[in-house]
């Protein structure tokens, strides 16, 4: 029996899930926080990743201890401190701060599909992670990123595409991530075996 299902996710030990949508064979690896976000299908993150107002795209593989789409502080005021919209904790007679809550949360970090997020990478908000690309483990990323590009530092400049010219095109017209399931599955042998330049002669011509 699959691991995996198409209708619920697998959610392991310790995790906290507040407002979040998973599609199908989606897995949050144990003692991750996922805040105000959503999961297309596939998508994954491993244990003790924090990911708030985030968009992660199909097949999206997240590594242990990221953290996507961290929250700021109100840098403009006198005080950066919690008790400026977390009020309720502090006193009785006064709410949180609705408006800032709710700035925060519309600043999304988007992954797109196939991407890998390395071990221990920071993902500002506001920031695009295009379509199978890399961020090396411990980076930290300010800017977009564009599909299929290789990223590393701090902050994350990049390193390399991972394909020749025109591979990574024709791997984003392909789209092969909005393939059914079956077809995936029919596909395998091949995504294990072909390099992507092979599997685009095949799959694309």
């Amino acid at each position: 029996m699959a691991r995996l299902s198409a209708t619920a996710p697998f959610v392991h030990a310790g995790c906290e899930i507040n407002n979040s949508d998973f599609g199908a064979y989606c897995e949050v690896g144990r003692g991750s926080r996922v805040t105000n976000s959503s999961f297309a299908d596939y998508a994954y993150c491993d244990q003790h990743a924090d990911i708030a107002n985030s968009s992660v795209g199909k097949f999206a593989n997240i590594a242990a201890m990221v953290r996507i789409g961290p929250t700021d502080h109100p840098m403009a005021h006198a005080s950066l401190h919690h008790f400026l919209y977390r009020s309720s904790y502090y006193w009785d007679d006064v709410e949180d701060d609705p408006v800032f809550f709710a700035a925060r949360a519309a600043r999304r970090t988007v992954l797109g599909p196939d991407c890998w997020i390395g071990h221990g990478v920071i993902i500002k908000p506001d920031v695009t992670v295009g379509a199978g690309a890399v961020i090396a483990s411990g980076a930290v990323v300010t800017k977009d990123v564009p599909p299929y590009m290789i990223m590393a530092g701090l902050p994350a400049t990049p390193l390399r595409p991972r394909f020749e010219a025109g591979v990574a095109d024709r791997l984003l017209a392909l789209a092969w991530w909005d393939w059914s399931h079956e077809a995936l599955r029919q596909a395998l042998p091949d995504f294990r075996a072909l390099r992507a330049e092979a599997f685009l002669e095949k799959y694309n011509g």
